[in-house]
C-alpha cells in the first residue's frame, strides 16, 4: 500500500504517531475528509489528497507507535512503510509535518528515553532532517494544555532545539486542529514554500 503514490512534483507529508489528529490537521489544510475514528491505527495507508492544477498533493501517512489490537510486527511494518515512503521520495517532499499530542508528547518520549530507546518521535523528527525535508512540529491539542511555553519549550528541548520556542516558530507550530486553530502551522509552511521559491502553491495554505 505504501509503493503506490500519484505521479506528483510536490508533496506535503504529515507524520506521527497514533490518535494525534493527522486526520483532523490533512482536513483542516485541505478541506478533505479522510477516514478518522477515536480507535488508535485506523489510517494503515497513505490518504493523498491531489491539487491536480498544480502537480502538488497533501499526504496523510499512517500513525505508529502502539495501536490497540495490531500486532507488534504489523505495528513495525507500518512504520517501516513511513520511513521508506519518506526516504523514496524526499526530494519530491516540500515539507514535513511532524504531528505530536501537546498533552502527552514529553511523557512519552521521557519514558522511551528512561528504557534506553530512541523515541519514535525523536527518530523521526531526525529523519526528516538528514533527508533534508524541511520539517514542521505541528504541536496538537494546545486548548488543552495549560503551561504553554512551558510545554513547547520543553518539546523544542527534546527534539534538540535549544529554548524557547519562540526562536522557532518556522519548526514548531502549536494547533488546535478540533478548533481549527491551525494558523501557526500555515504560517511555517508558508515560510518553507518561500524558502523554495515556489510561490504558485502559497494560495493553498492562506
Amino acid at each position: 500500500m505504501f509503493e503506490e503514490r500519484p505521479d506528483r512534483d510536490a508533496e506535503i507529508v504529515l507524520v506521527g504517531r497514533s490518535n494525534v489528529g493527522k486526520s483532523t490537521i490533512m482536513r483542516q489544510l485541505t478541506g478533505h475528509a479522510v477516514e478518522t475514528g477515536r480507535k488508535p491505527g485506523v489510517t494503515r495507508g497513505p490518504n493523498h489528497f491531489d491539487w491536480a492544477e498544480d502537480d502538488f498533493m497533501v499526504t496523510d501517512l499512517p500513525g505508529f507507535g502502539f495501536m490497540e489490537g495490531v500486532p507488534e510486527d504489523r505495528r513495525e511494518a507500518i512504520k517501516t512503510g513511513v520511513v521508506r515512503y519518506l526516504e523514496r521520495h524526499a526530494e519530491n517532499i516540500i515539507v514535513g509535518v511532524l504531528i505530536l499530542d501537546g498533552n502527552s508528547a514529553v511523557e512519552i518520549i521521557d519514558r522511551h528515553r528512561d528504557r534506553g530507546e530512541i523515541p519514535h518521535d525523536v527518530e523521526l523528527f531526525a529523519l526528516l532532517r538528514d533527508l533534508d525535508i524541511p520539517p514542521v512540529v505541528a504541536v496538537n491539542k494546545m486548548d488543552k494544555v495549560d503551561d504553554r511555553d512551558e510545554r513547547l519549550d520543553d518539546i523544542a528541548d527534546r527534539l534538540g532545539m535549544y529554548p524557547p520556542w519562540q526562536q522557532w516558530q518556522d519548526v514548531i507550530a502549536p494547533v488546535s486542529a478540533k478548533r481549527e486553530q491551525i494558523e501557526p502551522l500555515l504560517e511555517a509552511i508558508r515560510a518553507h514554500i518561500r524558502d523554495r521559491g515556489d510561490d504558485r502553491l502559497l494560495g493553498h495554505f492562506t
